[in-house]
């Protein structure tokens, strides 16, 4: 029978700390039957004997005595070391790794940061944004938030919110080259694309077509892999763009950005948190998904209701009519 030199060695440990063999097996929660064949079978693995024993007593042989002193300083460090993971799975401190998207992400993210680092200042954040898809296992994150489904399987996924797709574009851009009507006058605009970073390839505007989702390749006059400057040129009339409503919904209230095309917004995916089993997570990351999950599951800041683009498509068309009737001679 193959020897378990680990389990051996820490029976034999304890029994001489107990003074008996069935004491240590009561510790460690076998029968005395099986602690007394663990330290037979490691004498016999040693080719030494380590204890003499009788029915009342246990007393170290010499070569027993030497083997104690130099294995206990390792079973010590292990106690420790055991010891210090189970106290820090109940702390909120250390490591926090965290993976997301790097497209219009921070946002979203540094705030959800900062309210649980005010609140548990000996956290250690270590954020990979990251617009390709990783591997949740190389990538060893606690927690991770993926827009659309997660790459992995076995890990437990929450959608946070729908991400909206909205075609939008400057007030100014509307001034100059007029609103599509249809999809189909699309043609006639400047557009924009967006180039996925990890790819290269050219993402499609996604269209709600008769309650169906239809993807539309674009003529670009733009494409950039960089979410950030595309809604720049956007909110600079350079361009209309099909933009998340996460990433715009503050430019879109404020009516710096117009909604266009309203019936053709699309909300085929979310943004997502994911994470492991909570069973064997440390309470810092249990305590995480929970800010995270109270924070942004259904959040409406970034999300804009059918009444809220009518609104702000209407307030710039109401703008727009009485700048022209007050230039009319």
């Amino acid at each position: 029978m193959p020897i378990n030199e680990f389990r051996a060695i820490a029976t034999f440990s304890k029994a001489v700390e107990l003074g008996s063999i069935r004491r240590a097996a009561i510790a460690q929660g076998v029968t005395p039957q099986a602690a007394s064949q663990a330290i037979a079978q490691l004498e016999r693995h040693l080719g030494v004997r380590l204890l003499h024993r009788t029915t009342r007593r246990l007393a170290l042989t010499e070569e027993g005595q030497h083997f104690l002193e130099n294995t206990q300083p390792a079973l010590a460090a292990l106690d420790r070391a055991l010891r210090v993971a189970r106290e820090a799975k109940d702390e909120i401190a250390g490591p926090l790794r965290i993976v997301g998207p790097r497209s219009s992400f921070a946002p979203i993210l540094m705030p959800l940061l900062d309210e649980f680092c005010r609140s548990h200042p000996d956290i250690q954040p270590d954020v990979q944004l990251d617009d390709g898809i990783g591997n949740w296992v190389l990538d060893r994150a606690d927690v991770g938030f993926r827009i659309g489904a997660s790459p992995d399987e076995g890990v437990i996924g929450r959608q946070l919110f729908p991400v909206q797709m909205i075609v939008c574009g400057a007030p100014g851009y509307f001034e100059r080259h007029g609103v599509p009507a249809t999809v189909d006058d699309l043609a006639s605009h400047r557009c924009s694309v967006f180039r996925h970073p990890a790819t290269g390839k050219v993402s499609p505007w996604y269209l709600t077509i008769d309650g169906k989702l239809e993807h539309r390749s674009i003529q670009p006059a733009l494409s950039t892999n960089d979410t950030e400057l595309e809604i720049q040129a956007v909110l600079a009339g350079q361009v209309i763009g099909q933009l998340a409503a996460f990433s715009v919904a503050g430019h879109l209230r404020a009516g710096r950005l117009v909604p266009v095309l309203l019936p053709q917004v699309s909300a085929h995916i979310g943004v997502h948190l994911y994470y492991g089993s909570r069973a064997a997570q440390p309470k810092r990351v249990r305590a995480f998904i929970d800010l995270a999950l109270a924070r942004l599951q259904d959040n409406q800041t970034y999300v804009l209701s059918d009444t809220e683009l009518r609104s702000a498509a209407q307030a710039w068309t109401g703008r727009a009519t009485q700048g022209a009737a007050g230039g009319a001679p």
